[in-house]
């Protein structure tokens, strides 16, 4: 099987979703939506949120995009266009398939990430779907719990934030003496 991209309206994802599913023509094709799990704050409150991986963006899990798939898929309110384009609708090259497996191996919903600080303040990720990440973070900010993170799709790079609950640090043992 194979993933193409789906360009949606931005914010529209989770619209676009539900009219593809109610009218039931799958098609032997799957539509999946990839999302994060973020703690974010308003007016003093914090609460969970769900938010897209890759914004305006929807993959197909097909062996191949048919007319019929083509046509339904074109037809859902919300459709941009295929990727590259809709004259050449080509399947995510090996980089961009790794980088969707990726996050799929934790599910359509990725949870937090469990992360600690060495004693050079560096982050370092225990578990989720930061891990094998780190040279892709840009930024990360404690207090909010998030790391910003550079995704490429498409040869398109943009940031995405990632939450993570940081774990205290296992203290460093001490030497014995004779040990170096």
């Amino acid at each position: 099987m194979s993933y193409f991209a789906v360009q949606v309206w931005t914010g529209m994802e989770a619209r676009f979703l539900s009219i593809y599913r109610k009218r039931g023509r799958d098609r032997g094709a799957a539509i999946i939506w990839p999302r994060r799990s973020l703690r974010i704050r308003h007016s003093g409150i914090w609460r969970d949120t769900l938010a897209p991986i890759f914004p305006g963006y929807m993959f197909i899990k097909a062996e191949r995009v048919d007319p019929e798939l083509y046509w339904e898929v074109k037809r859902t309110p919300g459709f941009v266009h295929f990727l590259l384009s809709n004259d050449h609708i080509v399947p995510l090259d090996d980089r961009d398939q790794g980088t969707l497996a990726h996050f799929l191996t934790f599910g359509e919903i990725v949870d937090k990430s469990q992360v600690f600080f060495d004693e050079n303040k560096k982050i370092r990720v225990v578990s989720g779907p930061l891990k094998g990440l780190e040279g892709s973070i840009v930024r990360v900010d404690r207090r909010k719990g998030r790391a910003k993170v550079r995704l490429e799709l498409y040869e398109n790079a943009f940031e995405v934030d990632f939450g993570f609950d940081a774990l205290e640090s296992a203290p460093v043992p001490a030497l014995r003496q004779g040990e170096t």
